[in-house]
């Protein structure tokens, strides 16, 4: 097949912040898993605005934003969507529109409807898309993410361990998150609870050392309110956007994982804890509990008492972190790029299929 592959999120403007989020990821592990595993087939990658060839036999969208332009609607190439999730159709009132952000996405929902077969991350995203588009099931398929094969348990040398607690300040122990400063993420409640303990939190996150912070935009909201209940206080130390290495070791050393979302559309943190051995804890909002399982200690979103009970549960119960260490490792090997490689190119084929029909 010649496949055609939108890599806009990686190269030009608006979209570049995804670099360094799940999107940019899932791009550059997906263009690397199809050309490992199913080199017989042509790939050309473009960004958006560039002409397509007209021998393509699909084209490949791997990213939607409901309110900023991302599909074509004059195209005549048969065309596969990627949507990751719908939080901002999900929860309204913290991610207002406005009204270009209304017109945009009636646009960005007919040009949807007419995609050829559409990808999402999880069950739970699938849901969000039937409800909020009237897509037909049949033409939704959930293929899982993987964590990058670099999350791994590893043996730290002394040295090693002295120098990145030497780098970064580390306490002998802590409990880390890892991830974004969206209002999803449910950070100022998560501080809230960190305060009823006495657990060190080693933040990670490019967005958690943001200054320039427009505080009048809803959008922002909870990573102000993160920024203002942490500042100047030793119990958190944010270290801002890490090397993937360092990361590999901070997943290690830790006592546990810690992500309360009240929604995700999958959760890849999750699977890369999991693969270092790194209990995990947290909630069973939206596609978390498709991606955790049995495998995670679990609490309420919405209760910051739950979310400190939880954490001081692991921290003082060596046991418990065991178990949920040994359970995550097997957990984690459900999921590999290889079968999301595979199961993307079956919906490629699918879609070339009845194009030739």
């Amino acid at each position: 097949m010649k496949i055609a592959i939108d890599i806009s999120p990686l190269k030009i403007g608006h979209f570049l912040q995804h670099r360094v989020r799940g999107t940019g990821f899932y791009l550059e592990s997906l263009r690397k898993s199809l050309e490992k595993y199913f080199p017989g087939n042509s790939y050309t990658y473009f960004t958006r605005g560039e002409k397509l060839s007209k021998n393509l036999d699909l084209a490949h969208i791997p990213y939607f934003e409901p309110f900023f332009f991302t599909l074509s609607l004059t195209s005549k190439i048969k065309t596969v969507v990627t949507v990751h999730d719908l939080t901002p159709l999900v929860f309204p009132k913290s991610f207002p529109s406005g009204i270009k952000g209304k017109l945009k996405w009636q646009i960005q929902k007919h040009g949807l409807r007419k995609a050829s077969h559409v990808i999402t991350d999880s069950e739970s995203s699938k849901e969000d898309i039937i409800k909020y588009t009237g897509i037909k099931p049949e033409r939704i398929s959930v293929i899982y993410l993987a964590a990058d094969p670099v999350f791994k348990q590893v043996s730290h040398q002394p040295s090693t361990i002295s120098h990145l607690r030497k780098k970064y300040f580390l306490p002998e122990r802590f409990a880390l998150y890892v991830g974004d400063a969206t209002w999803n993420k449910n950070l100022p409640r998560l501080v809230e609870a960190v305060k009823k303990t006495d657990i060190p939190l080693v933040m990670v996150g490019k967005a958690l050392m943001e200054k320039d912070i427009d505080e009048t935009n809803p959008w922002n909201q909870g990573l102000v309110m993160a920024q203002r209940f942490t500042e100047n206080d030793k119990q958190f130390i944010k270290l801002g956007f890490v090397e993937t290495k360092d990361l590999v070791s901070l997943y290690n050393l830790a006592e546990f994982f810690v992500m309360p979302s009240i929604y995700e559309g999958f959760g890849l943190p999750i699977l890369e804890a999991m693969n270092c051995g790194c209990p995990v804890l947290t909630t069973k909002e939206g596609s978390l509990l498709e991606v955790a399982g049995k495998s995670a200690c679990y609490v309420d979103a919405y209760s910051i008492d739950s979310i400190a009970k939880g954490m001081k549960e692991l921290w003082e119960n060596e046991n418990i972190r065991l178990a949920l260490s040994k359970n995550g490792l097997e957990n984690a090997r459900k999921f590999s790029w290889k079968k999301t490689a595979e199961e993307t190119i079956g919906v490629y084929k699918k879609v070339y299929e009845n194009k030739n029909n």
